[in-house]
C-alpha cells in the first residue's frame, strides 16, 4: 500500500521558517520522484518542487526557488521541504506526492497534507 505522510506544519509568524517532512512507503522509489505542492482554500494545486531519489536531482517552480529547499534522506525514506521567510500568502495545506517525472507529468499518489498558517 502506497503511503505518504506529511508532518511539520503549524502556525508561524511572517518571516519565520518551517521544515516539512514526508515519510514515504509502499512503492519502489526509483519508479517515482517525490514532489511537494500546496493548495489554499478555493485555489488550485500550486506546484513547489520535486526530487528524484535515484540521483538527488531537483526541480523548482520559478516562484518557489528563492525561499524553499527540497532534500531527501533515502535511508529514512523521507523527503523534506525547508521553507524560509514565510509570508501570509504561503498559508495553505502542503502535500507531498509520488509523481511521474520531475518536473511532474502526473501526480500519482499523495498524502493527507499538513496545514501551514502564516500570520502577519
Amino acid at each position: 500500500e502506497v503511503q505518504l505522510v506529511e508532518s511539520g506544519g503549524g502556525l508561524v509568524q511572517a518571516g519565520g521558517s518551517l521544515r516539512l517532512s514526508c515519510l514515504a512507503s509502499g512503492f519502489t522509489f526509483d519508479d517515482y520522484a517525490i514532489a511537494w505542492f500546496r493548495q489554499a482554500p478555493g485555489k488550485g494545486r500550486d506546484g513547489i518542487s520535486c526530487i528524484r531519489s535515484s540521483d538527488g536531482s531537483t526541480y523548482y517552480t520559478d516562484s518557489m526557488k528563492d525561499r524553499f529547499t527540497i532534500s531527501n534522506d533515502n535511508a529514512k525514506n523521507t523527503v523534506y521541504l525547508q521553507m524560509n521567510n514565510l509570508k501570509p500568502e504561503d498559508t495553505a495545506v502542503y502535500y507531498c506526492a509520488a509523481v511521474t517525472g520531475c518536473p511532474p507529468r502526473a501526480y500519482d499518489y499523495w498524502g493527507q497534507g499538513t496545514q501551514v498558517t502564516v500570520s502577519s
